[in-house]
């Protein structure tokens, strides 16, 4: 969730970036899939959304969409709810805010008690600008739900909407009373701090949606702004490079670690972030001078007056420009140029004195847009003010029910992919695998704990080679030959996040095979996949998490020498919060393979939920040797170093 406020960038609702892609897909991918019905096909979607692979859950549902026409299903039967709710997601995407809000409002004539429906209603009128009715509804559902957090931060927001700055702080209050674990709202509360200048207050409201949101950028951001104007230059400098870590493009965190690096002496480094920034806006005249006044303090004075020139060329009467490449003429020697700028700074301003540059200004900010090169050496600041809001329903579940996948790395798993990293040069070996792989007259198979998601055309391919997998298999008259289509048609339907039929497969493969560790090893990895999406649809998993126990279990009696089984065994434990067993899961796999920087990545985690901080960091500081190096932004938040 982006903050109100002084946000790190201007975002549109995540749904907004997404969905448009809705109807942009070909409907006929999903011609093997007739079978399922629309419940079932939404649920994938919705496990997708959960792992952030929008546009596979995009296709998902529109298949949705393609099997029951919503509209058509509400004409021949208007008393199933969830084709409203699909077809309210269907105007979403066409931003027809009011029609998603007649869908839901009819959804809630056969379902009153939809607490999601209620939410999803309110972000619609929200959208819509319709602030009096969505306040009307938020008061009728804390009415309802008095304990329901999230209805206290919605009704924060609207305040905030119409600048009632007081009743904002009391409703994010109270949802953090309700809530104190949603990283969100602790973001949403710095804000209004932030506007108000109260930064020591702000700094501390982001240190807690950091310690529950660590993998967001915009909060070190936020953080890195407090703390400047507190003259805690090494902490905003911390701060900025933890958010450059976490989101390398990040235009404002380039732009003010340059500004700062700058005021601090760092000249050459300050250039590194100019440099950045004017890759990304060749034309953006504040970087330019900023990065001219540093090239001039460095001595490459023609640099200089090239960036000087191109400012000037915008601007003609930047007399502080103009002084500035004069002395870089001087400097080099061409007296007649640094006398033609000279005179006219002369004469449009005979009594204006110069002095030198200004050091970086305290407590004073722009806005990104605000293009007036007085203020070159001011902070800059996101020109909108947006909230980016979460559809609890339909996507992801709570922060703190996350918490395993927000921190640790996931399990290694079976792919099609080649895994690919451009600071980890060796390649995932397994020799199960490779020995498969051998025998293998189909794809490759690899070893991969990458998240990495498919672009179109490799969904496209994927599922293209699912059909023909399924036609193999119909053709198929012997057990012997079924079995590696089966596998094969198991690790792809992994692929696109059909965990369900992927397990259906490799279950049917170990009825054939009971000593086929690859297909332990699989399943393990889907039904993980599958738990963790229903905690956090508040289903409870125990049963299932033993089923995945027994799976890695087994395998690991079969293949003992197996590294990555025992990462997985650990992560399972890491999910069931067994810490030392953990721990001892992910030494064995490092004594089985010592450059495997994930295990020590995910001990080190471990060991720092224990108390054992000194040992948790010390194999943090190993994984980031090995080339992990987002290893370094945790240790830096635990040590301050």
């Amino acid at each position: 969730m982006k903050s109100i406020g002084f946000i790190f960038c201007s975002s549109k609702l995540w749904w907004q970036r997404f969905l448009p892609l809705l109807f942009t897909f070909h409907l006929s991918l999903f011609t093997s899939f007739a079978q399922f019905n629309t419940d079932r096909l939404v649920m994938i979607g919705r496990s997708a959304l959960y792992y952030e692979d929008y546009v596979l859950s995009i296709q998902y549902f529109n298949q949705a969409i393609r099997e029951s026409d919503c509209s058509e299903a509400i004409e021949r039967n208007p008393y199933v709810t969830s084709a409203y709710e699909v077809r309210a997601l269907c105007r979403i995407n066409q931003k027809k805010y009011s029609e998603a809000v007649s869908d839901y409002n009819r959804a809630l004539r056969y379902d009153p008690e939809n607490q999601i429906y209620w939410y999803n209603r309110i972000l619609c009128l929200i959208q819509d600008k319709d602030y009096d009715h969505a306040m009307a509804q938020i008061d009728t559902m804390i009415t309802r739900w008095s304990r329901y957090a999230r209805a206290y931060a919605v009704q924060g927001e609207v305040y905030m909407l119409q600048k009632d700055t007081t009743n904002a702080i009391k409703s994010l209050d109270k949802s953090l009373e309700i809530d104190p674990y949603d990283g969100g709202i602790w973001s949403e509360r710095a804000v209004i701090s932030l506007s108000q200048k109260n930064w020591k207050e702000g700094e501390e409201f982001l240190s807690q949606a950091i310690r529950l949101l660590p993998r967001h950028a915009g909060n070190y951001i936020n953080r890195a702004m407090a703390r400047y104007n507190q003259n805690n230059l090494r902490g905003a400098m911390t701060d900025y490079d933890t958010a450059l870590d976490i989101d390398p493009n990040n235009f404002l965190g380039h732009y003010n670690r340059g500004l700062l690096r700058a005021q601090v002496g760092d000249d050459n480094r300050g250039i590194e972030d100019f440099d950045f920034v004017l890759k990304l806006e060749p034309n953006n005249l504040m970087a330019l001078f900023n990065r001219a006044l540093l090239l001039e303090q460095t001595g490459n004075l023609r640099a200089a007056i090239r960036d000087y020139s191109k400012v000037i060329e915008d601007f003609p009467n930047f007399w502080f420009g103009l002084e500035h490449r004069a002395s870089c003429y001087r400097r080099l020697g061409n007296t007649k140029q640094a006398e033609l700028d000279e005179f006219r700074i002369l004469k449009a301003q005979m009594d204006k004195r110069y002095g030198k540059q200004p050091r970086l200004s305290q407590k004073q900010m722009r806005r990104r847009s605000d293009e007036d090169l007085e203020k070159y050496n001011q902070l800059v600041i996101a020109d909108e003010e947006e909230v980016e809001h979460e559809y609890k329903s339909a996507y992801r579940g709570r922060v703190q029910n996350r918490r395993a996948e927000l921190v640790f790395l996931p399990m290694y798993g079976l792919t099609f992919t080649r895994p690919q990293d451009e600071v980890k040069t060796e390649m995932p070996y397994e020799e199960t695998v490779e020995a498969y792989n051998a025998k293998s007259r189909s794809r490759r198979v690899y070893v991969s704990c990458d998240q990495t998601k498919l672009d179109e055309d490799r969904m496209k391919q994927t599922f293209v080679y699912i059909d023909s997998l399924s036609t193999a298999i119909d053709a198929t008259k012997n057990t012997r030959d079924v079995k590696p289509l089966l596998l094969m048609r198991a690790i792809a339907y992994s692929t696109i996040q059909n965990f369900d039929n992927a397990i259906d497969d490799l279950s049917i493969c170990l009825q054939i095979d009971s000593t086929l560790t690859l297909a332990l090893w699989q399943r393990a990895v889907c039904q993980a996949k599958i738990n963790e999406f229903n905690a956090s649809q508040g289903t409870n998993i125990d049963l299932q998490s033993a089923n995945v126990l027994g799976d890695l279990s087994t395998a690991i009696q079969k293949s003992p020498n197996n590294t990555y089984l025992y990462y997985n065994r650990g992560n399972l434990h890491v999910q069931r919060q067994d810490y030392q067993r953990a721990i001892e899961d992910y030494t064995k796999a490092i004594s089985l393979e010592e450059r495997l920087a994930e295990a020590y990545f995910n001990r080190g985690l471990a060991l720092i939920y224990m108390k054992r901080e000194a040992e948790g960091i010390a194999d943090l500081s190993k994984a980031g040797e090995l080339g992990l190096y987002q290893a370094y932004s945790i240790i830096k938040q635990k040590t301050g170093k």
